[in-house]
């Protein structure tokens, strides 16, 4: 069995985004030579998040809203976390959108559904940030 582990870094340019990184996870695949086995894709910071879902701009627009109506930025002193930060509604909204996903290498490609994506969500950007890429198979 082989293994292949690289990190990628993200800045965004806004405190929040929805980043598409699949065609850098698919460069991932390429470069680790694995045909069959299984890719674990997680944020390796605790407000921001990696997950599966369709690329369509509606779609997007959705989840900034409902993950405000969940968790809203302002006031920041509604949060007991914000004695020191301002980022308590980040650390909620990564836990809606979960940490990680695990897709199945076939054949030396993702095995997706359709329409199914690798999104990268950062909730307190502006500064770099990295995401672990594992691949393991043969």
């Amino acid at each position: 069995m082989k293994s292949y582990r690289k990190v990628l870094t993200f800045q965004t340019k806004n405190r929040r985004e929805l980043i598409n990184i699949t065609p850098k996870i698919r460069e991932c695949l390429r470069e680790s030579g694995i045909k069959e086995g299984l890719l674990l894709c997680n944020p390796m910071h605790i407000t921001s998040s990696v997950f599966i879902n369709d690329d369509e701009a509606g779609l997007h627009r959705d989840f900034e809203i409902f993950l405000e109506k969940l968790a809203p930025e302002k006031p920041y002193d509604q949060y007991y976390h914000n004695g020191f930060e301002d980022n308590a509604d980040a650390h909620l909204k990564r836990t809606i959108m979960g940490r990680e996903v695990v897709v199945a290498i076939t054949e030396g490609e993702l095995d997706f559904g359709t329409w199914e994506q690798i999104f990268y969500g950062e909730f307190d950007g502006k500064r770099p940030k990295r995401v672990l890429v594992k691949i393991i198979g043969q």
